[in-house]
């Protein structure tokens, strides 16, 4: 199979959908893999690098959508590679249709295949290709999140640990999956007094054994969200429903009972977001004043930790890329059910039923259109 990886070119997204020794592990298996130019200078491979794995390094996106049978990628394609896509080509990459008509639409017109990282499923109904993201961003937005407490960036002023004969900060931890625990690991550590509201007592349960008396867990109302977002310095918007638009958690209205100069990181914004005033944001501009509260939305937090994060992804998106060339994209769709959990479209079809829910569009289940 012929593999592309295009350069990324999302606002300050540095990441690259595979490293070189990805691609010596599909040419090992017989593939041909094209990169574009300077695909990976983000995280510190150069052309020679690409090409001493095998590849062929191409100088323009349109050569590699064009040619390209296996597209792997990391953020969504924008309007310009999305007009490049075509017929009978995979495209494998996050996503994030819930909330994106305008993508939808235009991947739907493609007549692509496009195979979601956010929605690939395993055995026990987690979310292998989106973990290791989820780790990042939640980590980052405690840090994201002190910084925005400085005066400088509208913030209240308080440090997130304090110091002797201070207050600590109070952060809110809204969901307790992988954003939230890994949120939670690192503002305990930076001293903070941290809160994480789940719905799950199961998941309250695993917090509570995992951090002991470091946080205070609690079971997610209205009114608990009301009363503890009145409270926190920080609130970390971490709440997940795969494939589906975020629910809003805070509203409007509980902004104006908050402390001026608190922050809110919105890590679920790639779905839409778990805040009503949330919109997505960029590294060039990432925040952004709603009744004195500070908003941090940036859609694509990882990108920033280019090095970290495309290593951390390419460790699990690589065995599914491997699969895909090796047995053919329908075969391996029709063979691996965690892997048929990620297709979003095919062929004009909307085959993820959150995502038909979301746009009231036909949702055509795989099975019923893969050939027989």
């Amino acid at each position: 199979m012929l593999v592309g990886i295009p350069k990324e070119i999302k606002n300050h997204e540095y990441r690259v959908g595979l490293l070189p020794a990805g691609v010596r592990e599909l040419v090992h298996h017989g593939h041909q893999v094209i990169v574009e130019k300077d695909a990976g200078g983000g995280v510190g491979f150069d052309d020679a690098a690409y090409e001493k794995a095998g590849a062929s390094v191409l100088s323009a996106p349109e050569e590699i959508f064009a040619r390209a049978e296996l597209l792997v990628k990391v953020k969504e394609p924008q309007a310009s590679e999305r007009a490049m896509l075509r017929e009978a080509q995979t495209l494998f990459t996050y996503l994030h249709l819930a909330p994106d008509l305008p993508q939808t639409k235009e991947l739907l017109q493609s007549g692509a295949t496009c195979i979601a990282y956010e929605t690939v499923t395993d055995a026990q109904g987690r979310l292998p290709l989106l973990a290791p993201m989820s780790e990042v961003a939640g980590r980052m937005s405690v840090q994201a999140g002190a910084m925005c407490l400085e005066k400088s960036h509208g913030g209240s002023g308080i440090l997130l640990g304090g110091v002797p004969g201070t207050h600590q900060a109070r952060v809110l931890v809204i969901g307790g999956g992988v954003v939230g625990q890994n949120a939670a690991q690192m503002a305990v550590g930076m001293g903070a007094r941290v809160t994480i509201i789940d719905r799950s007592l199961n998941v309250l349960k695993s917090l509570d054994q995992h951090f002991g008396n470091r946080v205070q867990t609690l079971y997610s109302t209205h009114d608990a969200i009301i009363e503890e977002t009145q409270k926190a310095d920080l609130v970390i918007g971490a709440a997940l429903v795969p494939g589906a638009a975020a629910p809003k958690l805070v509203t409007k209205a509980m902004l104006k009972k908050m402390r001026p100069g608190s922050v809110m990181v919105d890590v679920a914004i790639d779905q839409g977001g778990c805040f009503e005033t949330s919109r997505a944001t960029t590294h060039d501009d990432p925040i952004y004043l709603v009744d004195g509260i500070v908003h941090y939305c940036v859609a694509n937090m990882p990108g920033a930790v280019a090095k970290t994060s495309t290593a951390a992804l390419s460790n699990t998106t690589l065995p599914f890329v491997l699969e895909l060339a090796n047995r053919g994209v329908e075969v391996a769709l029709v063979a691996n059910r965690y892997l048929r959990q990620g297709l979003n479209v095919y062929r004009g079809h909307v085959t993820h039923p959150l995502v038909s829910e979301a746009h009231n569009m036909e949702y055509r289940p795989p099975e019923s259109l893969f050939p027989a």
